[in-house]
C-alpha cells in the first residue's frame, strides 16, 4: 500500500529537541499545529509567569513531563491545582489561571479554540498582600500566533509602569 501523500505522523522528541531554545521564559510557548479548528501549543518551563490569563475559550492541559502547578484566582482566593507528569485537566473559559512550571526542562501541551471575532484576552495581576486585582490588559488574538509575539509586549508593558503594578487596594 502506498503511504497516503498529505498524512503523516512525527517524531515529537525530536520537535522538542529542535525547538527548545524557543521553549523557555518569559514566555516558551511554540505553536505545533494552527491550521485546523485547534491551536495545539508546546510550553516548557522553566517560567516565572505571575500573570492571570482570562482565556475566552477552554483550555486543555497535557503535561508531559515534569511537574505543573495551575494557579487559579476565583472569588477573592488564589487556589492551586497541580497538574503532574502524565496527567491531563480541562479548564473553562473565563477561568483566571496563571500556568506555572517551575522545572527546568518541563514539556506540557495546551489544546485550545480559535478566537471568533471580539474574543478578547485578559491579562491579570494580583495583589500578594491582599489579593485584590492590581492590573488587567486585553488584547485580541485572532491569529494563533499572537500569543507568542503579544505576551512578551503585554509583560513589559507591566513591568515598566510603576502604577500599573501599584495595589489600588492596599497601596
Amino acid at each position: 500500500m502506498p503511504l497516503h501523500p498529505r498524512f503523516a505522523p512525527f517524531n515529537f522528541e525530536k520537535w522538542v529537541a529542535d525547538h527548545a531554545d524557543k521553549l523557555k521564559p518569559p514566555v516558551g510557548n511554540q505553536l505545533l499545529h494552527h491550521e485546523s479548528g485547534m491551536i495545539v501549543m508546546v510550553v516548557g518551563g522553566p517560567n516565572t509567569r505571575v500573570d492571570f490569563h482570562d482565556d475566552p475559550v477552554e483550555e486543555w492541559f497535557y503535561q508531559i513531563k515534569g511537574d505543573m502547578m495551575l494557579k487559579i484566582a476565583e472569588g477573592g482566593e488564589i487556589y492551586d491545582v497541580p497538574i503532574r507528569e502524565g496527567e491531563v485537566f480541562m479548564m473553562p473559559a473565563h477561568t483566571r489561571h496563571a500556568p506555572q512550571r517551575p522545572q527546568e526542562g518541563s514539556i506540557g501541551i495546551v489544546v485550545e479554540s480559535p478566537r471568533m471575532a471580539g474574543m478578547k484576552e485578559g491579562f491579570e495581576w494580583y495583589c500578594f498582600n491582599c489579593k485584590g486585582l492590581v492590573h488587567r490588559a486585553e488584547v485580541s488574538l485572532m491569529d494563533p500566533s499572537g500569543i507568542v509575539t503579544a505576551l512578551p509586549k503585554i509583560y513589559d508593558a507591566f513591568h515598566e509602569n510603576e502604577e500599573a503594578r501599584t495595589c489600588p487596594h492596599c497601596g
